[in-house]
């Protein structure tokens, strides 16, 4: 059966807007049922308050009844509870784009998650109580147009700017926590789990993962066998370093000399080892390589001594105030979220890849401090994209390659205004060799946002990660209101369209 490529385009047309429907009132109705959950919660508690010494029995009572009766787990039946409980006390814009099918549950558990920073300073009276709707401003900004992943570390940039120094301490807590463990999963396997500060924990998986991939492009030329020597001369021949006769190396070396220019000696010759290609996944090798760097300290020589020499890359942000030691905001480690100052500072002094963004006032990123054309280039959009540009993706910069947007070989510049980083997966869906009807475009526009267009014609913007975001300051002692807060000031002066 033959169908016109117009009709085609109907079809997956009418049927992603059907889709997209679907999961609108999806959204919506679990918001409904996160209403019912905080709705009980308040019932729960009147319950516990005519009978106070029964608090745990029948918090207990009321997680299990709801756990049994949607076939759930008690644990994330409590989690659900929790969440709950947040979303309709403390976080009522969330709730309301949740409802309105803006956002899925999943953003919400991530926006969740990320709030209680800001909550936990509401609560130590660093920060005034408005601050958390502010939070929800800045958070919905993105979650509404992002994925959660995305999300999570959009949020815990703001969480980290409205609440800076209740970040830097939680980091500090959390820092007693680091732990290794080892369980059994059964089938002869066991899960070896490390708990470590987090930007360590990104440069151990980046390094694993850039030595694997060094591996399964190693070259595997074929290889001569090795000449077994001869026995020692009694009568005192002359014999080298690797304990040959001259004689018989001389001859292995001619003979190498002729395999090398002789075609009759192919692949399929006796004289040449092949050596087999690696056919582990990339899970697999890096588990491989992760036993040999614990368990020998280098790769052993089978994975290739020149492993030890691959260093892990990590981008992390900070502002120049932190270096200096004038303040102490959190840094950033690109994509993931804050870093300790202390941490940022440690890292600047023992590295010499940093490079000095400068900034205009909506936090874009406009130029770095370096000259060379091609280098400076590559910084500037380091520094920008950060992740893969297409919409969603979190593959980090590392991990990613310059492409133009506007193909080279059908007349596209090479100008920052025309390259983007990619992840290999979307940046083969537009490449010149896949058929117009399943083939996607991407566009820069002039705010470095960047508009993909699908095959059924729909656009899709990625825009560039803010830098920066603005945070009040404390203001002069004698405009201070009375109460315990270190500064409360008016949000009511801040603009509609304030950069968050």
């Amino acid at each position: 059966m033959v169908t016109d490529v117009p009709d085609r385009i109907a079809q997956r047309e009418s049927l992603l807007d059907a889709w997209v429907d679907v999961q609108q009132r999806i959204a919506a109705l679990q918001a409904e049922a996160a209403d019912l959950l905080a709705q009980r919660w308040a019932l729960m508690e009147d319950e516990i308050a005519d009978a106070p010494l029964h608090r745990e029995a029948i918090l207990r009572s009321t997680v299990c009844e709801y756990a049994a009766a949607g076939r759930i787990a008690k644990g994330s039946m409590e989690c659900a509870f929790s969440d709950a409980r947040i979303l309709h006390d403390d976080l009522p814009a969330v709730a309301d784009a949740h409802a309105a099918g803006r956002i899925t549950a999943a953003h919400v558990r991530e926006i969740v998650h990320e709030a209680d920073v800001v909550r936990e300073a509401v609560r130590d009276g660093s920060v005034e109580p408005g601050t958390v709707a502010l939070f929800e401003a800045a958070v919905l900004e993105v979650a509404e147009h992002d994925t959660p992943a995305r999300t999570r570390a959009h949020a815990r940039q703001v969480a980290a700017a409205l609440a800076g120094v209740t970040v830097v301490q939680r980091h500090e807590r959390a820092l007693s926590e680091r732990s290794v463990t080892v369980r059994s999963v059964g089938d002869g396997l066991a899960l070896l789990q490390a708990v470590l500060p987090e930007h360590l924990a990104l440069a151990i998986h980046d390094r694993l993962t850039t030595m694997a991939r060094d591996l399964r492009t190693a070259d595997r030329t074929p290889v001569l066998p090795p000449l077994e020597p001869e026995p020692d001369d009694e009568y005192g021949a002359p014999i080298d370093d690797d304990g040959l006769d001259l004689d018989e190396q001389s001859r292995w070396e001619a003979i190498e000399r002729i395999l090398a220019a002789d075609p009759l000696f192919h692949d399929d010759s006796p004289a040449i080892i092949h050596v087999p290609g690696d056919e582990r996944t990339m899970d697999q090798i890096r588990a491989d390589l992760f036993t040999d760097l614990l368990l020998a300290t280098d790769p052993t020589d089978a994975h290739g001594t020149a492993l030890q020499n691959i260093t892990a890359t990590v981008q992390v942000t900070v502002a120049a105030t932190t270096l200096t030691g004038a303040d102490d905001r959190p840094a950033e480690i690109d994509g993931t979220g804050p870093l300790h100052p202390d941490i940022a500072r440690a890292i600047a002094g023992r590295n010499t890849g940093w490079t000095r963004l400068f900034l205009d006032p909506q936090g874009m990123v406009t130029e770095t401090d370096t000259y060379t054309p091609t280098e400076s280039m590559r910084r500037f959009l380091r520094a920008r994209d950060q992740q893969c540009r297409f919409p969603g993706c979190r593959r980090p910069i590392a991990r990613c390659e310059l492409d133009h947007n506007h193909d080279y070989a059908k007349g596209g510049r090479t100008t920052l205004c025309n390259l983007s980083h990619f992840c290999t997966a979307h940046h083969v869906i537009k490449h010149p060799s896949i058929p117009d009807e399943h083939r996607w475009t991407a566009r820069q526009l002039p705010d470095w946002s960047l508009e993909w267009t699908s095959p059924t014609g729909r656009t899709y913007t990625d825009p560039p990660r803010r830098r920066v975001m603005f945070i009040p300051t404390e203001p002069p002692p004698d405009e201070r209101p009375p109460g315990k807060y270190a500064f409360a000031p008016d949000w009511t002066d801040l603009p509609a369209d304030a950069p968050f």
